[in-house]
Formats: structure tokens, sequence, C-alpha cells
């Protein structure tokens, strides 16, 4: 696999207590054969609400990061996803 697209997502849960190692769990298999996790940090947003935001590496002839987007939403516990930065390596 070539992993030449670097990507930068947050991806907000749908309450203070969603688990989100959980999310990240499912991002790793959601990742499987188009890229993988490089790192993840949980931060805060507001009122005890934190994101997952995660840096992907990616294959760019696997598909798009639109794909990894609407399986993430349709994941139990995910309110939004959002693409912070995409770039070629």
């Amino acid at each position: 696999m070539n992993l030449n697209v670097v990507a930068k997502i947050r991806i907000t849960p749908d309450g203070v207590d969603t688990d989100l190692d959980s999310i990240k769990a499912s991002l790793e298999k959601v990742l499987e054969g188009t890229g993988k996790l490089h790192e993840s940090e949980i931060k805060p947003i507001a009122f005890g609400l934190k994101s997952l935001d995660a840096t992907l590496l990616l294959d760019d002839s696997k598909g798009g990061l639109e794909e990894i987007e609407a399986e993430l939403k349709q994941k139990t516990g995910v309110s939004q996803v959002d693409v912070l930065d995409i770039n070629r390596l």
C-alpha cells in the first residue's frame, strides 16, 4: 500500500459520556485496506465534551476521504466528522 496522502480529521461524539477509545477502534477498522491511523489525540471542546483529532495516512488510489467520513458518521456515538487538513506526501 502506497500511503501518499496525510489527512487530519476531528471526530465529535454525540455526548460527554461517549467512549472515544471505542470510536478510535472503529476508525482503525474503517481504515483497513485504505490507510492507517498515524496518531490521535483527545482534545477538550467545551462543557466536558471532547473530540478525537486524528492524523490519517491514506493511499489515494484506494478511495477518498468522503467514504471514510460517511462510514464513521454511521458509527454509534459519532455526531460529526470534520476534515481539518489534507495534503499529499
